[in-house]
């Protein structure tokens, strides 16, 4: 799946992705990110990542930038 960063919450690492084509958007944690570190990241990157559930309900895995 495919989506833009829309918010980062930096000191506690975590943030949501717009996913294309979805009205939800999705939450994706720091552990997550592959081949990019979280302060690199910036509202509005392109990502690409899988959609997993969780206890919380979906979040997104395996997070990289495009």
């Amino acid at each position: 799946m495919e989506g833009t960063i829309k918010n980062l919450v930096e000191e506690k690492g975590f943030g949501f992705i717009t996913v294309d084509g979805e009205a939800k958007d999705l939450f994706f944690h720091s552990n997550e990110l592959k081949g990019v570190s979280f302060n690199e990241l910036q509202r509005g990157d392109r990502v690409s990542f899988e959609k997993a559930d969780s206890p919380k309900g979906p979040n997104a895995v395996n997070v990289t930038r495009i």
